[in-house]
């Protein structure tokens, strides 16, 4: 199905239309492996879709261009795609899933593409897709399971074996498997001996599922900050490859992808979208064996709408252990607020905002629960702040 040939193809031909991302050194993500970055997040277009989009465009006929392209995406395909046609002169047309955030769908749009918003999710948009390109002969351009987008994305592995020709490890999310398919065909190739290991959200675990049954499943349905790789089902070809090439597929829940993502704005100062931090948040927890060694973890996009990156921020915040709200039954009577809150300072928290409840079941008739909402350091600061508390004679309630 694919030869290596065809991916050193594929990055002669995006040379000088894919920029060739850095790879650069994380070392607080996990203090206990050597960890790096390859920031696909700063492509162009905002993710590492480009790639695959634009190579398989190229390679189109002369015929299939006259007809135009369309494709299906959860938003950063779709990006790739309109950039693609828009480059190469001819039209497309992007299905979208109507709850894709409202920045994907505007940049889409920004470079030239019709935009065909579908109720549901990818593979609902998927559908819609077929049925126009069959109804109106369209070239369709596959989000992953072509041969063409996949050696695309390959390109990826070739510069992070010329980037770190030391590299032991590379961690990759996955969606419908395109990206990791083309990585870990890739490596494994020219560099058998390092792991590759693929990662998924937890509430979307269409390759791992797929891979631990043997064949091809289909989930029911899918929930997940990390949008773009909210697959119900891979691809025929991106199984079989992953099947063969990537050594273990893992998952990650939301808040540790949003805990994911903070880290990176704060520590690397780079801003990823859920589903470019999964690789980030399975080293982060150690989710694969990294331990000791040197790692790659390939961020694959940027592309966060602000409102959704407000939301995780507070998540990640709460996983991570910078903030927590205590709740603590008290005597309803002058100086316990004031009691509370010296002990709170002395422990070093920082309290952001006080609720006050008389009305509650759960209390003394002559009682109340008071909710205090701190800025703390992390889970470690947290269990101090309420061992602090509870020594001071404090009914600490969670």
């Amino acid at each position: 199905m694919l030869e290596i040939s065809e991916i050193f193809n594929a990055a002669a031909v995006l040379k000088g239309v894919a920029r060739k991302t850095s790879v650069i050194p994380a070392p607080k993500i996990n203090p206990e492996a050597d960890v790096y970055l390859k920031t696909e997040n700063l492509q162009l277009t905002g993710s590492f879709k480009l790639r695959g989009a634009y190579y398989k465009i190229s390679q189109l006929s002369d015929e299939e261009k006259a007809k135009g392209v369309i494709a299906c995406s959860a938003g950063n395909h779709a990006q790739g795609v309109a950039l693609g046609a828009q480059r190469n002169g001819i039209g497309a047309v992007i299905c979208l899933p109507a709850g894709a955030p409202i920045s994907k769908v505007e940049a889409t749009r920004s470079y030239g593409a019709e935009v065909c918003l579908v109720p549901g999710v990818y593979d609902d948009a998927y559908a819609r897709a077929v049925e126009l390109q069959k109804e109106r002969g369209y070239t369709f351009v596959h989000p992953f399971d072509d041969p063409k987008v996949i050696a695309g994305q390959g390109t990826i592995g070739l510069e992070i074996l010329e980037q770190m020709p030391d590299v032991e490890a590379v961690v990759v999310p996955i969606g419908g498997g395109g990206l990791i398919s083309g990585v870990a065909f890739a490596i494994k190739t020219l560099r058998p001996e390092i792991k590759v290991y693929g990662v998924q959200s937890s509430g979307a675990p269409s390759m791992a599922a797929s891979l631990q049954e043997g064949h091809i499943a289909r989930l029911t349905d899918v929930s997940t900050i990390a949008d773009g790789i909210a697959v119900k089902e891979p691809g025929v070809n991106t199984f079989e490859m992953c099947n063969k090439y990537v050594d273990e597929v893992v998952t990650v829940s939301d808040d540790e992808i949003a805990a994911a993502i903070l880290a990176l704005i704060e520590q690397q100062k780079l801003v990823a979208e859920g589903a470019g931090a999964v690789s980030v948040a399975a080293v982060m927890y150690n989710k694969v064996p990294v331990k000791g060694k040197k790692v790659v973890c390939l961020v694959s996009g940027g592309n966060i709408d602000v409102n959704t990156l407000s939301r995780v921020i507070t998540r990640g915040l709460s996983k991570s252990g910078r903030n927590y709200t205590f709740s603590i039954d008290l005597a309803d009577k002058p100086g316990q607020l004031s009691g509370v809150c010296t002990v709170i300072a002395a422990a070093g928290g920082n309290i952001i905002s006080v609720s006050h409840e008389r009305i509650n079941t759960s209390a003394e008739i002559n009682g109340c629960t008071i909710r205090i909402e701190l800025e703390t350091r992390d889970n470690e600061h947290i269990a101090a702040i309420r061992e602090a508390l509870s020594d001071k004679g404090y009914r600490v309630l969670n």
